[in-house]
């Protein structure tokens, strides 16, 4: 019921096309392998592979065809919402947001972008900017202004929205955060997000 709900309010959008549905997280991973869509839409509990680990084949470092992942789930818990972005998931929203959201965090994903609940927002940046051990800082450091980026990345702005402010081109914006995403180890704008948070240069501004 659940699917064909989301089925009917992507197909009503004239630049979203669904091209396959799964009944378990087996499945979907088979299907997004063969059929490699822009997106897939995963729920956190499913039979048989969870959620999680869905993100992880699908999303994560050694995703054999990385596909971009929306994680879309009742459950806003913190088990869930951490861990499904750091496994690579471009997204994360409450069945409960609506469809207009669901709509545009698949069309925020394909253009590079993320979109997240803003309440899972607020209790994401509590979990990675409160108490605990410190994360260990990447590798090849980055530079003054790719810490500047990240942390403007951390505060959901676009590459346009952050151009206009450095006085710099969109292009240059997307070169920087192909480079913070290498140094970093992560995928998309979303880890980008999660390790700038961690490592406090969304503070540095």
């Amino acid at each position: 019921m659940v699917r064909r709900g989301l089925r009917r309010i992507l197909e009503s959008q004239p630049d979203i096309q669904v091209v396959c549905e799964a009944a378990d997280g087996v499945a979907a991973v088979e299907m997004a392998r063969r059929f490699q869509p822009d997106v897939a839409l995963v729920d956190i509990r499913m039979p048989r592979m969870d959620g999680l680990e869905v993100t992880r084949a699908l999303a994560g470092p050694g995703a054999s065809v990385p596909t971009k992942v929306v994680v879309v789930t009742t459950f806003d818990l913190d088990e869930y919402v951490y861990p499904a972005l750091r496994h690579g998931a471009s997204g994360f929203l409450l069945k409960r947001s609506g469809p207009a959201l669901l709509v545009e965090a698949v069309r925020a994903a394909v253009a590079g972008d993320t979109l997240i609940s803003p309440s899972v927002t607020v209790r994401l940046l509590r979990h990675v900017t409160g108490d605990g051990p410190r994360h260990t800082p990447p590798s090849e450091p980055l530079t003054e202004r790719e810490i500047e980026i990240a942390g403007q990345v951390a505060e959901g702005k676009t590459n346009a929205d952050i151009a206009a402010e450095l006085f710099i081109s969109p292009g240059t914006v997307k070169t920087h955060v192909a480079s913070i995403q290498r140094k970093l180890g992560v995928r998309n704008r979303v880890g980008i997000a999660v390790r700038a948070w961690e490592l406090g240069y969304a503070r540095v501004r």
